[in-house]
């Protein structure tokens, strides 16, 4: 447990259950009986109580539970300059006995990062919540943009500027990123995590064979995600580490895709220069640990603890697992988390608040035990 810098031998994804004050505040809020700093200062004192809460159980790296949003994804990127938030037929994936509420973004103009976008005031709140406590926040991937904008979107027309120039598109989002992980980074962000559910998709034979259908190439597309991935990490300050969270689908303890790492192995894990890759190892929907043999030098966070359901994994059968994925990669670049967070979206999955700290009491618990005397 002596590592010092992220991601750290016990860590999480990031988002927690809303508490019932902050779900009561949002609600007040959305039927405008609340002040938009009457919120904040709700969600302020509840960010703080998970601090301490976060501290207490064992974790190096506290977030803000992500309590400020209501998606893991939308709320960042409806808010970048050119992209326009709306309300669509349906969500943008079909989830295993669920919905999420029917929204979406698209393009409409060039694409940049304002200097007034609401998550740096996120990121400097929480820093001063936390105090000394090293922050890590989190944000959507930009694999996520062009995603749900022109890959998932069955009628996307390319706005006059993108049209037939889809590299400038991958240009701009690349460059949005990086003036948002720059001014970041100014207000004092040395950890952050690219949340991204693109290579779930990939990984899902269906969903291959949907998207190929559609006239898309997978594997083009998948090298263009990991080239702005790299772009930003060549951008990015040597002391900053950045992780990227790989998903199926988190809300109310369903999922949207199935599928192990191969189809996007040799890709991904050989070629994205970030510093760590958070994987979903938490059911057999995740496939082996085969496909970590493209490993380089990042660090992998095995997510072996499901945030899915209440029910507990064996200590003994996570400290296997673990030792089954050295076969792959030496144990000092492993560490554990949960297989994701516990509310994607602020209605969260379906299990207790004691439940969802057990979740990590465990995490905490078998990476002392397995790093013990490594």
């Amino acid at each position: 447990m002596s590592k010092l810098n992220p991601p750290f031998r016990a860590d999480h994804v990031g988002s927690f259950l809303r508490s019932p004050a902050i779900v009561s505040a949002r609600a007040l809020h959305a039927k405008g009986m609340l002040s938009d700093a009457e919120l904040t200062a709700v969600e302020d004192k509840e960010i703080k109580l998970l601090i301490e809460k976060e501290l207490q159980h064992g974790l190096q790296a506290v977030t803000d539970g992500e309590y400020r949003r209501s998606f893991w994804h939308l709320d960042f990127l409806a808010a970048l300059t050119g992209i326009e938030h709306i309300k669509a037929k349906a969500w943008s994936v079909q989830f295993k006995d669920a919905a999420p509420k029917a929204e979406t973004i698209r393009i409409v103009d060039k694409i940049a990062f304002p200097e007034n976008h609401p998550f740096i005031e996120h990121f400097v709140r929480l820093q001063n919540l936390a105090g000394e406590a090293m922050v890590k926040f989190t944000i959507p991937s930009p694999s996520m943009l062009h995603l749900i904008c022109c890959v998932r979107a069955e009628n996307y027309a390319p706005i006059a500027y993108y049209k037939d120039n889809e590299e400038q598109l991958y240009a701009d989002i690349a460059a949005a990123y990086c003036q948002c992980i720059d001014l970041l980074y100014a207000k004092g962000c040395r950890y952050l995590q690219l949340d991204d559910t693109s290579w779930g998709e990939f990984c899902s034979a269906e969903k291959r064979a949907t998207y190929k259908e559609r006239g898309f190439d997978l594997d083009a597309i998948a090298a263009k995600y990991v080239g702005m991935i790299n772009t930003i990490m060549a951008h990015k300050k040597p002391d900053m580490t950045i992780c990227m969270h790989i998903c199926r689908g988190n809300f109310r303890s369903t999922w949207f895709s199935s599928g192990g790492y191969e189809p996007v192995a040799q890709e991904l894990f050989g070629n994205c220069h970030i510093d760590g890759f958070f994987l979903e190892y938490d059911s057999d929907r995740a496939g082996d640990f085969k496909p970590l043999r493209f490993i380089q030098d990042q660090t992998v966070v095995l997510g072996l603890v499901t945030s899915k359901t209440p029910e507990l994994e064996s200590l003994a059968l996570i400290k296997e697992r673990v030792a089954e994925a050295t076969q792959y990669v030496p144990l000092e670049q492993l560490c554990l988390s949960t297989q994701c967070g516990f509310a994607s979206t602020e209605e969260g999955n379906n299990l207790t608040e004691a439940q969802q700290w057990a979740k990590v009491d465990l995490v905490v618990q078998a990476a002392k035990a397995i790093w013990a005397d490594a």
